[in-house]
């Protein structure tokens, strides 16, 4: 399947909205830039106008998606002969564009174009960076926990530990070794005092229930598995005893990169700066469509892809992305915005040759501060949220409190685990999570006035964890017109236009 000026003829996406107007029309508009038209003189002497797209201050001219005149044929062969991302590589047209490269976006394209004939439809992603310096995923802990409040969460990431144990099957290559995303199967520990200890008991229950192997201790228990623990002020705690523990994130996402390029999805080195949309004239008179992405590249050229499907995968700034396709900015349904925001977290290094050893899962205080060990030279790596609103970290830089560890953390810590008293940090680093303000949970599925507009947004510092059934589910919807692995129809975008909340108690 080809496809010519824009028009998707037989793509499985497009079934929706098979039946909208495909040429250039009136009723056209565009969302963040503005369309204009020159002259042009054929090669036989004759004069036609062109359109060509410019941003709002008018001074960059962006190339318009289908074109006139466009060799095809050279055009095809050209998007299947290359991977890179220069700026000739930024498709006219494709079925899917994916704003985002990180394990959000990866897995939403690794599991789409997994299940499909190669080159049955063309998936391009956009990531403005390609190094992941602020990606969250490759900046956070790399923790993997199925003790959550929310059923569907703990599916969520019994789904992703299913995969990691079965990554080989996904993402190996015949001739190379199987990756390897160094999996730590040590669990995590959460403290509850004792005015929480029926309500962590309740959820252990529901845990189990799902089929997380998730084991209750009381203080006593606790005491003589882990002796350098201090348990005063501590009823119980819940220890997961398989699937859980930590892996290096930088690493998943790499191998999921490259499956996907083997797969035909083509990874984009730009910015989207806006979207061109088109009204469902055929279908509900209030309803319309993306029907092109505005893409800047590395040298600051703009493009215009047109496309059938576009899913926000933008992290922390994925109501940006929301706001230029229109949500948030209209009345009705889109009047509401996408309650998605960056929200800095810092990790922290520090080294202690008597601390726990090796078997110490990732301990979760009842303060909210948690610990685990970093590779085995007695290396630990902590961190907690901020207590309050007003003590939440400016997101404009990625610069590191140490007051924060030294005045929060360390007594914190010190005080749980004796030998944690005398310790030396080492090194820090920020990063950002996808935080959701409405109730701190994902954010999926389409959006109810712009159909071929999808979330993956707002898992609240449990991307890492979730992204590959996130990704799955994306391709369910697209593929399926339904979930099949795990129902998140509780986590759509309805549920922020109907005022209703679904609050995940255990945010770390």
């Amino acid at each position: 399947m080809r496809i010519s000026g824009g028009r998707h003829l037989s793509c499985r996406f497009c079934r929706q909205i098979r039946s909208l107007p495909t040429q250039r029309q009136p009723s056209r508009s565009v969302v963040g830039v503005r369309t204009f038209s020159d002259k042009k003189d054929g090669k036989d002497g004759s004069s036609y106008e062109e359109d060509y797209l410019y941003d709002e201050e008018g001074n960059e001219k962006i190339r318009p998606g289908g074109g006139k005149g466009r060799d095809l044929g050279k055009y095809i062969k050209e998007s299947i002969s290359r991977f890179t991302t220069s700026k000739q590589d930024i498709p006219r047209s494709t079925d899917m564009v994916i704003v985002g490269g990180g394990l959000v976006g990866s897995a939403t394209a690794f599991f789409t174009a997994h299940k499909q004939k190669r080159g049955e439809s063309e998936i391009i992603v956009i990531e403005k960076d390609p190094l992941y310096t602020k990606a969250s995923s490759s900046l956070s802990a790399g923790g993997i926990r199925h003790q959550f409040s929310v059923p569907e969460n703990v599916q969520m990431s019994m789904f992703t530990s299913d995969f990691l144990r079965n990554i080989n099957f996904f993402l190996g290559d015949i001739d190379e070794p199987p990756p390897d995303v160094q999996f730590n199967h040590h669990g995590y520990l959460f403290l509850a005092p004792p005015e929480k200890s029926a309500k962590l008991a309740e959820l252990v229950k529901m845990q189990k229930y799902l089929g997380a192997q998730i084991e209750l201790f009381s203080s006593d228990m606790l005491r003589r598995r882990f002796p350098w623990l201090n348990v005063d002020g501590i009823e119980v705690g819940s220890l997961g005893l398989h699937g859980e523990g930590w892996f290096d994130p930088h690493s998943l996402l790499a191998a999921l990169k490259k499956k996907n390029i083997s797969l035909g999805v083509q990874y984009i080195n730009g910015e989207v700066i806006g979207f061109t949309k088109r009204i469902d004239e055929k279908g509900i008179s209030d309803k319309y469509v993306l029907s092109s992405v505005i893409t800047k590249d590395a040298d600051g050229e703009a493009y215009e892809t047109n496309c059938a499907q576009v899913v926000n995968c933008a992290g922390p700034w994925a109501a940006e992305i929301a706001e230029m396709a229109g949500v948030g900015t209209e009345t009705g349904a889109l009047s509401v915005p996408l309650p998605v925001q960056p929200r800095k977290r810092f990790v922290y290094v520090f080294h202690c040759p008597s601390g726990p050893g090796i078997s110490t899962p990732l301990t979760v205080d009842i303060t909210g501060t948690y610990f685990r060990r970093e590779g085995l030279g007695g290396m630990y790596i902590c961190g907690a949220s901020p207590e309050s609103e007003e003590e939440e970290p400016s997101v404009d830089n990625m610069d590191v409190d140490y007051e924060f560890f030294n005045n929060k953390l360390w007594p914190r810590l010190a005080h749980r685990i004796p030998a944690f008293e005398n310790i030396k940090i080492k090194n820090a680093w920020a990063g950002f999570y996808d935080y959701n303000v409405w109730d701190q949970n994902l954010i999926i599925g389409r959006h109810p006035v712009i159909p071929n507009f999808l979330f993956a947004n707002g898992m609240s510092g449990h991307g890492l964890q979730q992204s590959v059934c996130i990704g799955n589910a994306i391709s369910e919807i697209l593929l399926d017109r339904k979930y099949k692995a795990v129902d998140l129809t509780r986590f759509s975008f309805e549920r922020i236009i109907k005022g209703e909340k679904v609050a995940e108690d255990f945010i770390v």
